[in-house]
């Protein structure tokens, strides 16, 4: 973690950059109503690092924060910019964000949006806090992010549906969550949607183990059987898998692919409470002249994390939880 003299703080800038996830419009409404409670400006960045680049702001008031909290997506807009890995192009980004009257930021994202504030810092000594907001609950040094809570959510009442369809009709069903590299969604869905099997990327299952595990339930009169995916590299897995099932043992395995639905609607109360707590703690850090680092929960308290014990470093789903959906589906 680095520091600035933040004596003279008079405006801060907050942009959400990446993914989009339920409770980023919580975010930045802490952080936007805890700066103004100190005296700060805000200025809002549209678009993430797109915005700053393109020197597209806008001012954050008191009003303009009014009944966003229950709202999915940003409200400032967000996305992924290639050419921000140029020098130039983040030296013109910084000196937009000067030109603002902004002397630090807040950046809501993940671990693509922390290298870009990283650069802003090391490059042009422009102090950013990070704030995780990211439905794959894949950044190293806290407990959860933003949107997890919400995504998880949202696949397990699609999962109950589906299990009623599979119940009826005597089916097995294999249900695609997102996670490209991460398998937090799906371990989740799959312990609290009594998932027969989770094919995650931190602990790779052989299609032969998961039939040996439908089998196992077929002898003890089960007739139907949830299959949880993470979608990996490839989204769409699941229909391989199904195919190979199909080969090895004439299941006819039904796909369910829930793809960007659990990025949307509205956010659970604990993802507006975390991003909350997270938003107020970055401006907070910022105060206090801290920067170049992430703000994260651990042990439900709310700590500062350096970008460099952040920043690609990958975050593993517990083999406790991998366990226990395995010892749960017997």
């Amino acid at each position: 973690m680095q520091r600035f003299d933040a004596r003279q703080l008079k405006k801060i800038a907050v942009y959400t950059s990446g993914g989009d996830a339920p409770g980023m419009n919580a975010a930045i409404r802490a952080v936007t109503r805890s700066a103004i409670a100190a005296k700060l400006e805000v200025v809002g960045v549209i678009g993430g690092y797109c915005g700053m680049i393109d020197n597209e702001f806008m001012p954050l008031n008191l009003s303009s924060m009014a009944n966003i909290i229950q709202r999915g997506g940003t409200m400032l807009k967000t996305g992924r910019a290639p050419e921000f890995h140029q020098a130039d192009v983040r030296a013109k980004a910084a000196q937009h964000l000067r030109a603002t009257g902004a002397e630090a930021a807040v950046c809501i994202g993940g671990d693509g949006s922390f290298t870009g504030a990283h650069f802003l810092w090391q490059e042009h000594k422009f102090p950013v806090i990070g704030v995780p907001g990211t439905i794959d609950n894949d950044i190293a040094g806290t407990d959860s992010t933003i949107g997890f809570d919400t995504a998880v959510n949202i696949a397990l009442e699609a999962i109950d549906r589906i299990r009623d369809t599979a119940a009826s009709h005597d089916r097995l069903f294999i249900v695609e969550v997102m996670g490209r590299d991460s398998g937090f969604i799906a371990t989740e869905v799959g312990i609290a949607g009594g998932a027969e099997e989770i094919f995650i990327p931190e602990n790779p299952v052989t299609v032969d183990q998961a039939i040996e595990r439908i089998k196992r339930g077929m002898s003890r009169g089960k007739k139907s059987s949830i299959l949880v995916a993470a979608e990996g590299h490839k989204p769409g897995r699941a229909y391989d898998l199904a195919e190979s099932i199909r080969k090895k043992t004439g299941f006819d395995a039904k796909v369910c692919i829930l793809g960007h639905i659990q990025r949307g609607g509205s956010p659970t109360a604990a993802d507006r409470i975390l991003a909350s707590r997270m938003g107020a703690g970055a401006v907070e850090a910022l105060r206090r002249g801290e920067c170049d680092a992430m703000i994260g929960i651990v042990a439900g308290q709310i700590v500062t994390v350096p970008f460099d014990d952040v920043i690609g470093v990958k975050k593993k789903v517990a083999t406790e939880l991998v366990n226990l959906v395995r010892s749960l589906s017997i």
